[in-house]
């Protein structure tokens, strides 16, 4: 049990290292995204991808600690919450001061990397209705105002004043 709950410790501190590990490029992500700088956000993202790689590993190898660990207490993996690990560990204060403590940490830098990746978020959304708003000016600036001409049928016949800018035709 005491090997288990190392490893326990051992995992969900190498998580927490990656999690700071993209805390940090979320934090950087936020001066590119405003700048628009989009070499630097395709290399910050290439970045995260490998260190998600890696934190899909640690959690996978927390499961499986953890399916240990409910296998040896005799409890039910589903049900069995970090906080329950902790509470059981009273008679080994050591490790249960040390698990709790890298328990916080952990919960921590989550709770860090959801505040500024919801502030990356808002950031892209404005950014992409700036770009909605762009293409929307432009393309009532290449559209001219239509024409009150009728048709027999009492139909607006569709024709624009002035001169209309095209497409490029490539049967010319």
């Amino acid at each position: 049990m005491a090997s288990l709950m190392e490893d326990l410790i051992s995992v969900l501190q190498e998580e927490t290292k990656e999690y700071s590990k993209l805390l940090e490029l979320s934090m950087k992500k936020t001066p590119v995204i405003v700048a628009g700088d989009l070499e630097s956000l395709q290399h910050i993202t290439d970045e995260e991808q490998t260190i998600v790689a890696k934190l899909n590993r640690l959690d996978a190898k927390r499961e499986e600690v953890t399916g240990d660990i409910a296998n040896v207490l005799n409890r039910d993996v589903k049900t069995l919450k970090l906080a329950n690990i902790v509470d059981m560990l009273a008679s080994r204060p050591v490790e249960q001061n040390q698990l709790a403590q890298t328990h916080d940490e952990l919960k921590l830098v989550v709770e860090q990397m959801t505040r500024v990746n919801e502030q990356n978020r808002e950031l892209i959304e404005q950014s992409l209705e700036l770009v909605e708003f762009d293409l929307n000016l432009i393309h009532s600036l290449r559209s001219a105002p239509q024409t009150a001409n009728y048709t027999r049928g009492a139909y607006v016949d569709g024709s624009s004043i002035g001169i209309k800018v095209g497409n490029f035709d490539a049967k010319q």
